[in-house]
Protein backbone atom coordinates (compact mmCIF):
# COMPACT_ATOMS: atom_id res chain seq x y z
CA UNK A 1 0.00 0.00 0.00
CA UNK A 2 2.42 2.54 1.04
CA UNK A 3 6.23 3.45 -0.60
CA UNK A 4 8.88 3.72 1.65
CA UNK A 5 11.85 5.68 1.25
CA UNK A 6 15.90 5.65 1.69
CA UNK A 7 15.58 8.77 2.82
CA UNK A 8 13.00 7.76 5.35
CA UNK A 9 11.39 11.54 5.67
CA UNK A 10 8.08 10.90 4.08
CA UNK A 11 6.43 7.89 2.60
CA UNK A 12 3.85 7.98 -0.42
CA UNK A 13 0.08 6.87 0.31
CA UNK A 14 -2.55 6.02 -2.21
CA UNK A 15 -3.92 9.34 -3.63
CA UNK A 16 -6.85 11.25 -1.76
CA UNK A 17 -8.83 13.62 -3.66
CA UNK A 18 -10.02 16.73 -1.82
CA UNK A 19 -13.31 14.68 -0.29
CA UNK A 20 -10.83 11.98 0.68
CA UNK A 21 -8.58 14.06 2.46
CA UNK A 22 -11.42 15.77 4.26
CA UNK A 23 -12.52 12.35 5.62
CA UNK A 24 -9.38 11.63 6.88
CA UNK A 25 -8.97 15.33 8.82
CA UNK A 26 -12.22 14.43 10.20
CA UNK A 27 -10.31 12.11 12.92
CA UNK A 28 -8.04 14.89 13.85
CA UNK A 29 -11.05 17.48 13.94
CA UNK A 30 -11.84 17.05 17.84
CA UNK A 31 -7.97 17.86 18.48
CA UNK A 32 -6.36 21.48 19.58
CA UNK A 33 -4.73 23.10 16.98
CA UNK A 34 -5.94 20.51 14.18
CA UNK A 35 -5.67 22.73 11.13
CA UNK A 36 -6.59 21.91 7.35
CA UNK A 37 -5.95 23.59 3.96
CA UNK A 38 -8.19 22.37 2.05
CA UNK A 39 -8.26 23.58 -2.06
CA UNK A 40 -11.95 22.58 -2.53
CA UNK A 41 -13.00 20.60 -5.63
CA UNK A 42 -12.46 24.01 -7.82
CA UNK A 43 -10.55 23.60 -11.08
CA UNK A 44 -9.13 27.22 -9.57
CA UNK A 45 -5.63 27.57 -10.51
CA UNK A 46 -4.55 27.54 -6.66
CA UNK A 47 -6.22 24.08 -6.13
CA UNK A 48 -3.48 21.65 -6.18
CA UNK A 49 -3.02 20.73 -3.24
CA UNK A 50 -4.77 19.89 0.08
CA UNK A 51 -2.67 19.83 3.95
CA UNK A 52 -3.47 18.28 6.95
CA UNK A 53 -1.98 19.83 9.82
CA UNK A 54 -2.02 18.51 13.48
CA UNK A 55 -0.67 18.04 17.01
CA UNK A 56 2.12 20.90 16.65
CA UNK A 57 5.32 20.82 18.90
CA UNK A 58 4.75 24.48 20.14
CA UNK A 59 2.01 26.82 19.99
CA UNK A 60 1.92 30.79 20.12
CA UNK A 61 -1.29 32.52 21.07
CA UNK A 62 -1.43 36.46 20.86
CA UNK A 63 -4.48 38.23 22.91
CA UNK A 64 -4.95 41.64 24.38
CA UNK A 65 -1.02 42.44 24.08
CA UNK A 66 0.05 39.23 25.99
CA UNK A 67 1.76 36.30 24.29
CA UNK A 68 0.55 32.38 25.22
CA UNK A 69 3.78 29.93 24.30
CA UNK A 70 4.02 26.84 25.03
CA UNK A 71 6.72 24.21 23.95
CA UNK A 72 9.39 26.97 22.59
CA UNK A 73 11.59 28.91 25.33
CA UNK A 74 11.84 32.04 23.28
CA UNK A 75 11.17 35.38 24.87
CA UNK A 76 8.09 37.14 23.64
CA UNK A 77 8.45 41.17 22.30
CA UNK A 78 5.97 43.70 22.84
CA UNK A 79 5.23 43.21 18.68
CA UNK A 80 3.63 39.92 18.01
CA UNK A 81 4.97 39.79 14.64
CA UNK A 82 8.22 40.14 15.93
CA UNK A 83 7.56 37.72 18.45
CA UNK A 84 5.87 35.19 15.43
CA UNK A 85 9.20 35.37 14.20
CA UNK A 86 10.99 34.11 16.99
CA UNK A 87 8.50 31.33 17.24
CA UNK A 88 9.67 30.48 13.47
CA UNK A 89 13.21 31.13 14.00
CA UNK A 90 12.96 28.73 16.96
CA UNK A 91 11.59 25.91 14.75
CA UNK A 92 13.87 26.55 11.96
CA UNK A 93 16.82 25.59 14.31
CA UNK A 94 15.87 21.85 14.21
CA UNK A 95 14.41 21.74 10.43
CA UNK A 96 15.72 18.89 7.92
CA UNK A 97 15.43 19.73 4.25
CA UNK A 98 13.43 17.24 2.14
CA UNK A 99 14.62 15.42 -0.85
CA UNK A 100 14.22 17.14 -4.12
CA UNK A 101 11.96 15.21 -5.28
CA UNK A 102 9.56 16.53 -3.18
CA UNK A 103 10.36 20.36 -3.82
CA UNK A 104 7.29 21.06 -5.63
CA UNK A 105 5.09 20.17 -2.08
CA UNK A 106 3.94 23.92 -1.01
CA UNK A 107 4.47 23.03 2.96
CA UNK A 108 7.99 21.45 4.39
CA UNK A 109 7.84 22.12 7.78
CA UNK A 110 6.90 25.48 9.84
CA UNK A 111 4.33 27.60 11.43
CA UNK A 112 0.56 27.63 10.27
CA UNK A 113 -2.29 29.39 11.84
CA UNK A 114 -3.71 33.12 11.36
CA UNK A 115 -3.51 36.31 12.23
CA UNK A 116 -6.71 38.12 13.00
CA UNK A 117 -8.24 41.33 11.21
CA UNK A 118 -7.87 43.08 14.81
CA UNK A 119 -3.84 41.86 14.69
CA UNK A 120 -3.76 45.15 12.54
CA UNK A 121 -4.54 47.32 15.94
CA UNK A 122 -0.69 46.36 16.56
CA UNK A 123 -0.06 47.61 12.85
CA UNK A 124 -1.84 51.12 12.68
CA UNK A 125 -3.25 53.05 15.65
CA UNK A 126 -7.08 52.54 15.93
CA UNK A 127 -9.69 53.63 18.27
CA UNK A 128 -11.20 51.30 20.31
CA UNK A 129 -15.14 51.45 19.77
CA UNK A 130 -16.57 48.29 18.46
CA UNK A 131 -17.11 45.64 20.65
CA UNK A 132 -15.13 42.80 21.23
CA UNK A 133 -17.13 39.64 22.12
CA UNK A 134 -15.29 36.88 20.44
CA UNK A 135 -13.03 35.17 22.53
CA UNK A 136 -10.36 34.88 20.20
CA UNK A 137 -7.05 35.40 20.05
CA UNK A 138 -6.00 38.00 17.88
CA UNK A 139 -3.04 35.08 16.00
CA UNK A 140 -2.82 31.86 16.95
CA UNK A 141 -0.15 29.23 15.33
CA UNK A 142 1.46 26.47 15.95
CA UNK A 143 4.63 24.89 14.68
CA UNK A 144 4.54 21.89 12.32
CA UNK A 145 6.94 18.48 12.41
CA UNK A 146 4.84 16.76 10.33
CA UNK A 147 2.24 17.06 7.44
CA UNK A 148 -0.47 14.91 5.11
CA UNK A 149 -0.06 16.57 1.48
CA UNK A 150 -2.03 15.55 -1.36
CA UNK A 151 -1.23 16.80 -4.71
CA UNK A 152 -4.14 17.20 -7.10
CA UNK A 153 -2.30 17.47 -10.19
CA UNK A 154 0.14 15.02 -9.58
CA UNK A 155 -2.21 12.48 -7.97
CA UNK A 156 0.00 11.76 -5.47
CA UNK A 157 -0.09 11.75 -1.37
CA UNK A 158 2.57 11.83 1.01
CA UNK A 159 2.92 11.58 4.50
CA UNK A 160 6.07 13.84 5.47
CA UNK A 161 8.29 15.15 8.54
CA UNK A 162 10.34 17.56 8.46
CA UNK A 163 12.73 17.72 11.83
CA UNK A 164 14.56 15.25 14.14
CA UNK A 165 12.67 16.30 16.98
CA UNK A 166 9.79 14.13 15.61
CA UNK A 167 11.78 10.67 15.08
CA UNK A 168 10.46 9.22 18.52
CA UNK A 169 6.94 10.05 17.08
CA UNK A 170 7.41 8.90 13.04
CA UNK A 171 6.92 5.66 12.83
CA UNK A 172 3.58 5.81 15.15
CA UNK A 173 2.25 8.40 12.85
CA UNK A 174 2.90 6.13 10.11
CA UNK A 175 1.20 3.35 11.38
CA UNK A 176 -2.06 5.77 12.78
CA UNK A 177 -2.40 6.72 8.63
CA UNK A 178 -2.07 3.34 7.66
CA UNK A 179 -4.86 2.22 9.47
CA UNK A 180 -7.45 5.01 8.80
CA UNK A 181 -6.78 4.42 5.20
CA UNK A 182 -7.27 0.45 6.24
CA UNK A 183 -10.50 1.44 7.82
CA UNK A 184 -11.84 4.69 7.62
CA UNK A 185 -12.59 7.24 9.68
CA UNK A 186 -16.05 7.43 11.87
CA UNK A 187 -18.18 10.83 11.10
CA UNK A 188 -19.02 12.76 13.78
CA UNK A 189 -22.43 11.97 15.23
CA UNK A 190 -22.84 14.88 16.66
CA UNK A 191 -25.02 16.75 13.55
CA UNK A 192 -24.52 20.57 13.34
CA UNK A 193 -27.79 22.54 13.18
CA UNK A 194 -28.90 26.19 14.42
CA UNK A 195 -31.00 26.72 17.51
CA UNK A 196 -31.83 29.91 16.00
CA UNK A 197 -32.03 32.61 12.96
CA UNK A 198 -29.47 33.93 11.85
CA UNK A 199 -29.37 37.41 13.01
CA UNK A 200 -27.51 40.60 11.44
CA UNK A 201 -25.61 43.46 13.87
CA UNK A 202 -27.76 45.99 11.56
CA UNK A 203 -30.47 45.42 10.32
CA UNK A 204 -31.20 46.99 6.34
CA UNK A 205 -31.53 50.37 7.55
CA UNK A 206 -28.92 50.46 9.62
CA UNK A 207 -26.95 49.34 6.81
CA UNK A 208 -28.15 52.28 4.68
CA UNK A 209 -27.30 54.33 7.61
CA UNK A 210 -24.06 53.66 7.88
CA UNK A 211 -23.88 53.58 3.76
CA UNK A 212 -24.56 57.29 3.86
CA UNK A 213 -22.06 57.96 6.40
CA UNK A 214 -19.70 56.46 4.76
CA UNK A 215 -20.52 58.46 1.32
CA UNK A 216 -20.55 61.82 3.63
CA UNK A 217 -16.54 60.31 4.41
CA UNK A 218 -16.06 59.98 1.00
CA UNK A 219 -17.57 63.12 -0.13
CA UNK A 220 -15.86 65.19 2.07
CA UNK A 221 -12.64 63.81 1.57
CA UNK A 222 -11.40 61.53 3.93
CA UNK A 223 -11.09 58.14 1.90
CA UNK A 224 -12.39 56.82 -1.32
CA UNK A 225 -13.25 53.37 -0.65
CA UNK A 226 -14.68 51.45 2.77
CA UNK A 227 -15.45 48.13 2.96
CA UNK A 228 -18.49 48.13 5.33
CA UNK A 229 -19.64 44.50 6.27
CA UNK A 230 -22.54 43.29 8.39
CA UNK A 231 -21.90 40.46 10.57
CA UNK A 232 -24.59 37.34 11.43
CA UNK A 233 -25.24 35.48 14.42
CA UNK A 234 -27.03 31.99 15.33
CA UNK A 235 -27.36 29.89 18.08
CA UNK A 236 -26.10 26.08 17.42
CA UNK A 237 -25.63 22.50 18.43
CA UNK A 238 -23.61 19.65 17.30
CA UNK A 239 -19.99 19.62 15.85
CA UNK A 240 -18.19 22.43 13.57
CA UNK A 241 -16.97 20.17 11.81
CA UNK A 242 -19.98 18.48 10.20
CA UNK A 243 -20.86 22.36 9.61
CA UNK A 244 -17.72 22.59 7.66
CA UNK A 245 -18.20 19.42 5.58
CA UNK A 246 -21.77 20.87 5.10
CA UNK A 247 -20.77 24.01 3.58
CA UNK A 248 -17.97 22.31 1.47
CA UNK A 249 -20.99 20.52 -0.47
CA UNK A 250 -22.10 24.11 -1.58
CA UNK A 251 -19.01 25.78 -1.63
CA UNK A 252 -15.89 25.50 -4.43
CA UNK A 253 -13.42 27.48 -2.76
CA UNK A 254 -9.50 27.45 -3.19
CA UNK A 255 -8.49 29.11 -0.58
CA UNK A 256 -10.24 27.31 2.37
CA UNK A 257 -9.74 26.10 6.01
CA UNK A 258 -10.71 24.78 9.04
CA UNK A 259 -8.90 25.31 12.51
CA UNK A 260 -9.59 23.87 15.82
CA UNK A 261 -8.42 26.21 18.57
CA UNK A 262 -10.54 23.84 21.57
CA UNK A 263 -12.60 26.75 22.33
CA UNK A 264 -13.03 28.35 18.95
CA UNK A 265 -13.64 26.65 15.13
CA UNK A 266 -12.55 28.52 12.24
CA UNK A 267 -14.69 27.46 8.71
CA UNK A 268 -13.14 29.35 6.13
CA UNK A 269 -14.62 29.19 2.32
CA UNK A 270 -12.54 31.52 0.79
CA UNK A 271 -11.91 32.50 -2.11
CA UNK A 272 -9.02 35.19 -2.10
CA UNK A 273 -5.35 34.56 -1.80
CA UNK A 274 -3.94 37.48 -0.08
CA UNK A 275 0.01 37.06 0.14
CA UNK A 276 2.11 34.19 -1.66
CA UNK A 277 5.72 34.50 -1.11
CA UNK A 278 8.02 31.99 -3.00
CA UNK A 279 11.98 31.55 -4.09
CA UNK A 280 12.96 32.39 -7.51
CA UNK A 281 16.02 31.86 -9.53
CA UNK A 282 19.25 30.70 -8.26
CA UNK A 283 22.25 30.94 -6.65
CA UNK A 284 22.95 34.54 -6.61
CA UNK A 285 19.97 35.52 -8.51
CA UNK A 286 18.05 33.73 -6.18
CA UNK A 287 15.06 36.42 -4.66
CA UNK A 288 12.07 35.68 -2.60
CA UNK A 289 8.84 36.81 -4.90
CA UNK A 290 5.42 38.36 -3.46
CA UNK A 291 2.43 37.85 -5.46
CA UNK A 292 -0.90 39.02 -3.95
CA UNK A 293 -4.46 38.88 -5.92
CA UNK A 294 -6.97 41.27 -4.61
CA UNK A 295 -10.85 40.62 -5.36
CA UNK A 296 -12.94 43.55 -5.88
CA UNK A 297 -15.97 43.80 -7.98
CA UNK A 298 -18.94 41.17 -7.79
CA UNK A 299 -22.24 39.60 -9.44
CA UNK A 300 -24.11 36.54 -8.37
CA UNK A 301 -24.54 33.62 -10.46
CA UNK A 302 -27.15 32.16 -12.29
CA UNK A 303 -28.39 28.83 -13.17
CA UNK A 304 -29.77 30.09 -16.41
CA UNK A 305 -26.61 29.98 -18.45
CA UNK A 306 -27.75 33.05 -20.96
CA UNK A 307 -27.89 35.49 -17.49
CA UNK A 308 -24.97 33.77 -16.02
CA UNK A 309 -22.87 35.19 -18.74
CA UNK A 310 -24.61 38.37 -19.32
CA UNK A 311 -24.05 39.26 -15.67
CA UNK A 312 -20.07 38.21 -16.01
CA UNK A 313 -19.92 40.44 -19.15
CA UNK A 314 -22.00 43.40 -16.92
CA UNK A 315 -19.23 42.75 -14.42
CA UNK A 316 -16.18 42.82 -16.79
CA UNK A 317 -17.88 45.98 -18.15
CA UNK A 318 -18.54 47.83 -15.29
CA UNK A 319 -16.38 51.07 -14.59
CA UNK A 320 -17.54 51.64 -10.92
CA UNK A 321 -16.21 47.77 -10.12
CA UNK A 322 -12.92 48.80 -12.61
CA UNK A 323 -12.58 51.59 -11.24
CA UNK A 324 -13.10 50.22 -7.03
CA UNK A 325 -10.35 47.25 -7.64
CA UNK A 326 -7.87 49.68 -9.74
CA UNK A 327 -7.96 51.41 -5.92
CA UNK A 328 -7.16 48.59 -3.63
CA UNK A 329 -4.34 46.87 -6.65
CA UNK A 330 -2.80 50.86 -6.24
CA UNK A 331 -2.87 50.37 -2.12
CA UNK A 332 -1.19 47.12 -2.09
CA UNK A 333 1.46 48.40 -4.87
CA UNK A 334 2.03 50.77 -2.00
CA UNK A 335 2.21 48.36 0.84
CA UNK A 336 4.34 45.68 -1.22
CA UNK A 337 6.68 48.76 -2.57
CA UNK A 338 7.35 49.29 1.33
CA UNK A 339 9.45 45.84 0.93
CA UNK A 340 10.16 45.40 -2.35
CA UNK A 341 13.04 45.58 -4.54
CA UNK A 342 13.00 49.35 -6.04
CA UNK A 343 11.26 48.83 -9.78
CA UNK A 344 10.16 45.20 -9.25
CA UNK A 345 6.51 45.90 -8.32
CA UNK A 346 4.15 45.44 -11.18
CA UNK A 347 0.35 44.00 -12.28
CA UNK A 348 0.79 41.68 -14.13
CA UNK A 349 -3.45 40.50 -14.09
CA UNK A 350 -5.83 43.22 -13.87
CA UNK A 351 -9.70 42.58 -13.71
CA UNK A 352 -9.24 39.02 -14.47
CA UNK A 353 -13.10 37.76 -13.94
CA UNK A 354 -13.04 34.40 -11.88
CA UNK A 355 -16.26 32.66 -11.49
CA UNK A 356 -17.28 30.80 -8.28
CA UNK A 357 -19.84 28.53 -7.20
CA UNK A 358 -22.23 32.04 -6.36
CA UNK A 359 -20.52 34.35 -7.35
CA UNK A 360 -18.45 36.17 -10.12
CA UNK A 361 -15.09 38.28 -8.88
CA UNK A 362 -12.78 40.59 -10.78
CA UNK A 363 -9.42 39.91 -9.54
CA UNK A 364 -6.12 41.67 -10.35
CA UNK A 365 -2.61 40.12 -9.55
CA UNK A 366 0.07 41.97 -8.07
CA UNK A 367 4.07 41.01 -8.11
CA UNK A 368 7.24 42.04 -6.81
CA UNK A 369 10.72 41.06 -5.33
CA UNK A 370 11.17 41.12 -1.39
CA UNK A 371 14.04 43.66 -1.05
CA UNK A 372 16.82 42.08 0.32
CA UNK A 373 17.13 44.00 3.18
CA UNK A 374 13.49 43.02 4.31
CA UNK A 375 11.76 39.78 5.44
CA UNK A 376 8.21 38.06 4.86
CA UNK A 377 7.11 39.29 8.09
CA UNK A 378 7.97 42.71 7.90
CA UNK A 379 6.38 42.73 4.62
CA UNK A 380 3.20 40.44 6.73
CA UNK A 381 2.95 43.88 8.99
CA UNK A 382 3.62 46.19 6.02
CA UNK A 383 0.79 44.68 4.35
CA UNK A 384 -1.79 43.81 7.02
CA UNK A 385 -4.45 43.85 7.51
CA UNK A 386 -5.55 43.13 3.34
CA UNK A 387 -6.39 46.46 1.28
CA UNK A 388 -9.21 44.77 -0.35
CA UNK A 389 -11.06 44.84 3.14
CA UNK A 390 -10.32 47.89 4.20
CA UNK A 391 -10.35 50.43 1.79
CA UNK A 392 -8.80 53.28 0.57
CA UNK A 393 -6.96 55.37 2.72
CA UNK A 394 -5.99 51.94 4.17
CA UNK A 395 -5.83 53.37 8.23
CA UNK A 396 -8.67 56.44 7.88
CA UNK A 397 -11.13 53.30 6.36
CA UNK A 398 -10.22 51.08 9.17
CA UNK A 399 -10.81 53.72 11.26
CA UNK A 400 -14.17 54.22 9.78
CA UNK A 401 -14.70 50.71 9.78
CA UNK A 402 -14.28 50.76 13.53
CA UNK A 403 -16.62 53.59 14.29
CA UNK A 404 -19.86 51.80 11.93
CA UNK A 405 -19.63 48.38 12.18
CA UNK A 406 -20.72 47.14 15.88
CA UNK A 407 -19.06 44.34 16.58
CA UNK A 408 -14.79 43.66 16.02
CA UNK A 409 -14.35 41.25 12.55
CA UNK A 410 -11.95 38.90 14.42
CA UNK A 411 -11.12 36.70 12.16
CA UNK A 412 -12.93 37.74 9.49
CA UNK A 413 -10.74 40.02 7.07
CA UNK A 414 -7.73 38.26 8.67
CA UNK A 415 -5.67 35.68 6.87
CA UNK A 416 -5.17 31.84 7.72
CA UNK A 417 -1.70 30.90 6.14
CA UNK A 418 1.54 28.69 6.65
CA UNK A 419 5.20 29.85 6.19
CA UNK A 420 7.29 26.39 6.08
CA UNK A 421 11.10 26.11 6.20
CA UNK A 422 12.21 27.30 3.04
CA UNK A 423 10.53 30.32 3.20
CA UNK A 424 7.17 29.56 1.24
CA UNK A 425 4.45 31.41 2.31
CA UNK A 426 1.08 31.08 1.05
CA UNK A 427 -2.42 33.07 2.65
CA UNK A 428 -6.06 33.65 2.29
CA UNK A 429 -7.88 36.58 3.24
CA UNK A 430 -10.61 35.39 5.55
CA UNK A 431 -13.86 36.39 3.46
CA UNK A 432 -16.85 34.01 3.37
CA UNK A 433 -15.73 33.18 7.12
CA UNK A 434 -17.10 31.70 10.26
CA UNK A 435 -16.19 31.12 13.56
CA UNK A 436 -17.49 29.51 16.59
CA UNK A 437 -17.66 30.77 20.08
CA UNK A 438 -19.29 30.57 23.38
CA UNK A 439 -22.32 28.24 21.79
CA UNK A 440 -22.81 30.98 18.89
CA UNK A 441 -21.44 30.79 15.26
CA UNK A 442 -20.87 34.42 12.93
CA UNK A 443 -20.47 35.07 9.72
CA UNK A 444 -19.96 38.30 7.76
CA UNK A 445 -20.85 39.35 4.25
CA UNK A 446 -19.63 43.14 3.28
CA UNK A 447 -18.03 45.10 0.17
CA UNK A 448 -16.18 48.02 -1.00
CA UNK A 449 -18.10 51.62 -0.86
CA UNK A 450 -17.25 53.95 -3.38
CA UNK A 451 -18.80 57.52 -4.50
CA UNK A 452 -20.90 56.10 -7.15
CA UNK A 453 -22.05 52.81 -4.78
CA UNK A 454 -25.72 52.46 -4.72
CA UNK A 455 -27.73 52.12 -0.71
CA UNK A 456 -29.48 49.24 -2.15
CA UNK A 457 -27.39 47.55 -4.54
CA UNK A 458 -24.66 46.94 -1.78
CA UNK A 459 -26.74 45.33 0.65
CA UNK A 460 -27.95 42.76 -1.46
CA UNK A 461 -24.27 41.98 -2.60
CA UNK A 462 -23.23 41.70 0.97
CA UNK A 463 -26.26 38.94 0.63
CA UNK A 464 -24.89 37.02 -2.17
CA UNK A 465 -21.66 36.40 -0.82
CA UNK A 466 -23.70 34.63 1.89
CA UNK A 467 -25.96 33.23 -0.48
CA UNK A 468 -24.07 29.63 -0.36
CA UNK A 469 -23.13 29.55 3.28
CA UNK A 470 -26.16 31.06 5.69
CA UNK A 471 -29.22 29.27 4.14
CA UNK A 472 -27.34 26.01 4.03
CA UNK A 473 -26.76 25.89 7.87
CA UNK A 474 -30.06 27.20 8.36
CA UNK A 475 -31.50 23.59 6.34
CA UNK A 476 -32.77 20.97 9.20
Amino acid sequence: MKKEHSESSFVELPYREPAGVRDLFGHFADEPWSLLFDSGKTLHQAAQFDIILARPRATFAFSDRESKITGADIQPSHDPFETLKRFYEFGLQDAQPLPESLSQLPFHGGIAGYCSYDAGRYVEKLPNTAEDDIELPELAFGLYEWAYISDHKNHKSFLIKFCQYCDAYWKDIIVEFEKLYEEGVSTKSDAFSLKSAWQSNMNKEGYIKRFHHVHEYIHAGDCYQVNLAQRFSADYQGHPWNAYLKLTDHNQAPFSSYMNLEQQQILSLSPERFIQVFPQGKGRQKKLHVVTQPIKGTRPRSKDDAEDKRLSEELQNSEKDRAENLMIVDLLRNDIGRNAEIGSVNVTKLFELQSFISVHHLVSTVEADLAQDSDVFTLLKHCFPGGSITGAPKVRAMEIIEELEPHRRSIYCGSMMYLDFRGFLDSNIAIRTLVTDGGKIHAWGGGGLVADSDAESEYEETLHKLSKILPVLSDE
